[in-house]
């Protein structure tokens, strides 16, 4: 049904753009999870945001670095991965009555003009933070920048990131490759997709070259992509869009997001050109990484970083003459200056993805410790009479925590009940009366209720007790 512009106008305040944000978020497919949707394997469009959060977060203004990795940047990547993907075609495995419904209110004309509205708001969020650790090169002159692009190869080539230096020390290695595989399938589908969204338009003779450039970018994925769908039939898991959608950090949205703010923005077109270098640095960088990762920890040996291809210093260099040379001839040295941006902005956010990866797989490896932490900080507390903030819950058998971060380290100490936490598709860990654990800031996990039901506390610990154990 086309929708009546007069419904929107009510959300139309200047003044109030959480407004926006929040109805936008109200949509049913994006309802908080229930307990039989920890996974969405059948569901393309059921994508739980936690919408109840957004009465005391503010998308209003941009958000600092400091709190890129918490939780209003978590639901605010979850929120504007849902704008972009409404755009897309996605369609269900199989027929069903969740998926008609859900895809209904996801494609809904509704849905469609609010992501519109809300969809600037949130990039203005998550994005502008990307302005103050931005170092500009020295000059427009291209062989500069040839030079620094080069040096970030070599150098990602040759040193692997933090995460899969983790992955390759962790104690669970099928856990590890799991939750790095989810990772994966969260950003590479859409870099993919953003890639065949810049290449619509008419653009050959300004930028001769681009276009199948760009085309192959996509063409290449769709090639590739009985090959991921068998990487991840082997890990046990479908390959459904959005299946393991609470299990994706937020920094796995993001990378994937600045990809398609900067295809879908159309002044940003040198921008996103840098960005995409940059993703094909990283594939080359990487592949070879997470194939190891995969092998180790769950036996598969798959060709699908081969399929999607490998980028040697040559090759570096030809591309780079057939995407930066035709552009600064044709748009000037500050077609220059904006590659260098679109690239740098990735490189961001990929060091970002790779500290928060290997700070959540450290984590996850490591619960039993973190129990070993919370029943000693808890003493310390109680023998020292220590006063700290503290948030108390109640909740009846099956209520379901949608997976989220806290802005702070906090301890989950069960008063009398039972629940489910988990962080993981591979497991579930059972907390019973008496059981405590140490959630670190921005450790994505969720819960669910067992018993009847769950009484649990969550006092806050300050950074200097935090570092203390």
């Amino acid at each position: 049904m086309p929708l009546d512009p007069a419904d929107l106008l009510p959300l139309l305040d200047p003044g109030d753009p959480n407004g926006i944000v929040k109805a936008f978020a109200a949509n049913t497919a994006f309802r908080a999870a229930e307990w039989e949707e920890l996974t969405t394997e059948e569901n393309p469009y059921r994508r739980p945001v936690r919408p109840d959060d957004l009465a005391w977060l503010d998308y209003g203004k941009p958000m600092p670095a400091a709190k890129a990795l918490k939780l209003s940047a978590l639901l605010g990547h979850r929120m504007l991965r849902n704008v972009y993907d409404a755009g897309l075609l996605y369609l269900p495995p199989v027929p069903g009555r969740a998926a008609a419904d859900d895809g209904a209110a996801f494609y809904s004309a509704r849905n469609r003009a609010l992501g519109a509205l809300a969809g600037p708001i949130l990039e203005r969020h998550l994005f502008s933070l990307l302005d103050g650790e931005y170092k500009p090169l020295d000059s427009a002159d291209p062989q500069a920048l040839r030079r620094e692009i080069r040096a970030y190869h070599e150098n990602r080539l040759a040193e692997p990131g933090r995460a899969f230096t983790v992955a390759a020390a962790t104690t669970d290695r099928r856990a590890a490759a799991t939750f790095m595989l989810l990772q994966l399938s969260a950003y590479l589908p859409a870099a993919r997709a953003a890639a065949g969204r810049a290449a619509l338009g008419e653009y050959d003779a300004a930028h001769p070259g681009a276009r199948p450039l760009l085309l192959d970018e996509y063409r290449n994925w769709a090639a590739a992509h009985q090959d991921y769908r068998d990487l991840l039939a082997g890990a046990g898991l479908k390959p459904t869009a959005a299946a393991y959608w609470q299990l994706y950090l937020g920094t796995s949205l993001g990378r994937g997001n600045l990809l398609h703010h900067l295809s879908g923005d159309r002044e940003k077109y040198p921008e996103f050109l840098g960005a995409l270098v940059h993703q094909q640095i990283d594939e080359a960088a990487d592949g070879p990484r997470f194939a190891a990762v995969l092998e180790d920890g769950l036996g598969l040996r798959t060709g699908l970083f081969d399929t999607l291809g490998t980028l040697t210093p040559d090759g570096l260099d030809a591309r780079l003459d057939s995407v930066l040379t035709p552009l600064a001839a044709a748009f000037g040295p500050e077609a220059v200056h904006r590659f260098h941006r679109g690239f740098a902005d990735a490189r961001w956010f990929a060091g970002l993805w790779d500290g928060d990866l290997a700070d959540q797989l450290a984590w996850a490896d490591s619960i039993e410790l973190h129990r070993e932490k919370a029943e000693r900080i808890s003493r310390h507390i109680a023998e020292s009479g220590i006063e700290v903030d503290l948030d108390t819950f109640v909740e009846s058998h099956e209520e379901t925590s949608t997976t989220h971060v806290h802005n702070e380290h906090r301890l989950v100490m069960v008063e009398r009940g039972q629940m489910h936490f988990w962080n993981n598709v591979t497991h579930k860990i059972a907390f019973g009366e008496g059981d405590k654990v140490l959630i670190p800031v921005s450790r994505l996990h969720g819960s669910t209720v067992l018993s009847g039901e769950c009484t649990y506390h969550q006092p806050i610990i300050p950074e200097a007790m935090y570092q203390q154990f």
